[in-house]
Parts: structure tokens; sequence; C-alpha cells
């Protein structure tokens, strides 16, 4: 019998490089080696960078960058617009194998998963190696390249995947923790985004081993009791529970820029159930539930506002969260007037996972889940053409670009 507790833990992360750019190269065999942007055309001058190839990060791109500012800092770039549904097909490919490699897999968004492999090398050989087989088989069953970080935790795997990034394998063994993360810059910590770096360096802190020289009452002080145990644990390699952030209280959202302001009522109605369904699924793919249901509008004169509404009960289909979306789209906005940006969020997002008692009926929300879980399994399995409802079936192209995930 194996004694588990004596088993050395063994996690990998897994993240497809650059993925948006590096399916439109791998479709396009052209475009390898070009500076690739996804996300809007300059033409609009809207919309922001989903994506881009490390060709165009050597010019200063990146996500989330306006597009505008995109193409001037790279003018000759290729800008393509998102295909979702493509993305979702190939990820979809890739997360098959990955849940075929251990029977603890986490898919963290499209383009991450994580596995736990503790226990399998005695079955599957060094660990090493099964991951080296694994973004090997990766490439050739769908042409991406993978980075895999392997770590004794979760964080430290993550923060190994970064390392030798575009299509790297690095191994970070269990005592090596602390002198891994004591090489990294602040900001290459998971968590540590601008704003922290900026209150740190006021106070002194511009490295990983300053942050680790305060104690953690210290940093409690500073920072409030939750960030100061995160920024106490990152400082030492210790998982402070980046993937159970699932189960805190966060939030799903998608939204999109139209590329020309529009007031027409079909295309309005039919963007925010595409972003609806956008994030129902997320949540789905979540295993999560939420309450709360948020719409984002912004009008021609950049003025954005925000109408959310809390029900009782978990939002339990797509059907019911469109009800309330659209109910919040015709109560809240002013008829006639053009719109700029659409966005639907669930918010105070928690997972799903925890025990229920049997009832001697079957819920009636519960069998609306299971059966939008099922549409969910096969949209993954054959693409967004699979099964459709009729909502989004459009007989006029609009210019309502697909939704942006956030």
């Amino acid at each position: 019998m194996v004694d588990a507790d004596r088993l050395e833990p063994i996690f990998f992360h897994v993240d497809l490089d650059a993925f948006f750019a590096s399916v439109e190269q791998h479709d396009d065999p052209s475009l390898k080696g070009r500076p690739v942007i996804v996300g809007a055309s300059p033409e609009g001058g809207r919309g922001v960078v989903s994506a881009c190839s490390y060709e165009a990060r050597r010019f200063g791109v990146h996500s989330a960058m306006p597009i505008s500012e995109a193409y001037r800092r790279c003018p000759k770039g290729v800008f393509l617009p998102v295909r979702m549904q493509r993305y979702r097909e190939l990820s979809a490919r890739v997360m098959g194998i990955l849940e075929q490699a251990t029977p603890v897999f986490r898919r963290i968004s499209i383009d991450e998963a994580g596995l736990e492999m503790t226990g399998t090398e005695r079955v599957l050989g060094p660990a090493y190696d099964v991951a080296a087989d694994l973004k090997k088989k990766i490439t050739t069953t769908t042409g991406l390249i993978t980075s895999i970080g392997i770590g004794p935790n979760r964080f430290i795997a993550k923060l190994a995947s970064e390392h030798k990034k575009p299509d790297g394998l690095y191994r970070v063994k269990p005592g090596e923790e602390e002198e891994f993360v004591a090489a990294l810059q602040l900001n290459n910590l998971w968590g540590i985004g601008k704003k922290t770096r900026a209150r740190l360096e006021t106070l002194g802190i511009d490295t990983v081993l300053k942050l680790r020289s305060n104690s953690l009452e210290k940093l409690r002080g500073l920072f409030g009791q939750a960030a100061g145990e995160y920024l106490y644990q990152v400082a030492r390699g210790i998982d402070p529970g980046v993937y159970r952030a699932r189960t805190q209280r966060h939030s799903i959202s998608a939204e999109t820029t139209f590329l020309h302001d529009t007031a027409d009522p079909t295309t309005i109605r039919r963007t925010v159930l595409a972003l609806s369904h956008e994030v129902f699924f997320r949540l789905l793919d979540e295993s999560a539930i939420a309450h709360t249901v948020q719409l984002k509008y912004r009008y021609s004169d950049f003025s954005t506002h925000t109408a959310r509404r809390t029900l009782k009960h978990p939002i339990a289909s797509s059907e019911e969260l469109n009800q309330v979306i659209v109910d919040l789209l015709t109560t809240r906005t002013e008829l006639g007037r053009a719109i700029r940006l659409l966005g639907v969020a669930l918010e105070d997002v928690v997972s799903d996972d925890q025990p229920r008692q049997n009832e001697l009926f079957e819920d009636p929300d519960e069998r609306k889940r299971r059966v939008e879980s099922a549409v969910h399994s096969i949209k993954k399995k054959y693409g967004d053409d699979g099964i459709k409802k009729a909502g989004f079936v459009s007989r006029t192209r609009t210019n309502a670009p697909k939704p942006d995930s956030r």
C-alpha cells in the first residue's frame, strides 16, 4: 500500500503560448514569423488587443492595449478579428488530451489548465518526461505550442510555466521554492500588479528578498490580513490558494465594442443575448453558481452605466439569465440612443461543490441546469453550431462582433 503522505507532490501548469495569435498562425502558415494582433481592425480605431504573437510583443504590443496604440507601435502588424468558436474548438482538444493524463484535472481558462500528478511517476514515469510527452502530443494533434511548469505546489507550477516561454518546460523541485522565487521580479509573482508593486516600492520593498524579510504581522498591518498573508506566502513560494480563488467570490464577465455605434434594437438585443450566453456557459465550465447579474452599457458620448439585479436563488439556466438581462436592457437603457459598448457580468460567483440534501422530487431548477450542462457538453465537442437557440440565429449580418471574454 502506498503511503500518500510520503509521495512527492507534483503539479503541472499548462499554458498555451500566445493562444489566439498562435491559432491564427497555425491556420494560416503565411503568418508565421509575422507580428499578429488579434482583437479588432485598426481602421475603426476601437476595441483592444485580445492577444498578440511574440513577434508583435517585440514592438511593445500587449493584451488589453487599445487597438489604436497597437497600430501606432506596430503599423505593419497583421490585425485580425477574434474567432472565439475556433479558439474554443482547439482549446477543447487540448483540454481533452490533458484530462486523459490525470484524474485530477482543472481547466483554469481557455488557454490554461492545472494537473495534479502526485503519485503518477510510479506508473507514467518521471514527471519531466511526462510533461515533454504532453507537449509533443499537443503539438502533433493541434499544431499549437505549450509551456509547462512543474512544481511542488500549484503556485510554483504556474510561475515555472512562465519561466522559459515560449515552448518552455521547467521544473522546480521540493526544497527549491524559495531560491526560485527569490530570483524573480516582484511583478512576476502572481497577484502582485502595478498598484501593489507601487505601494511596496514606496515602502522600500523592490525585491522578493526584501518582501520576504518582513514578518507576517508587519505585512498584515500594512496591507490587511488577507493581502498581508498572501504577500507573506508568495514571497516564500508557498501556495496561497490561487486555485482556491475559484471557491471565493469573483465575477465572470464578457463585453464587446461595436464597430459602429448602434441604436438598432435587434442588434442590441442579439448582442446582449450572445454575451449572456457566453458568461453562463463559462459559469458551467467552472461548476459555479451566481446570484447577481450586471448589465454594462456605454453610449456614444462615452458615458458608462451599469444596472444589476440580485436573485434569491442561483441562476438556473441561460434562459433565466436571458430574461433578467433583457429586462435590465429594456428598463434601464434609453430607447433610440446609440450604444457603443455592451457587457454582461455574473457577480458573487462561488463554487457549486457544496453537498446538497437530496429531495423526494427533483428540483426543476436543477433539472434546467442539467439540461444546460448537456447542451454545453455538445457545444464543447461539436462547436457552437452543434446546437443553437433560435434567438441567436440571424438572417442578416449585423455590426456586432463576437463577444470578448474577460
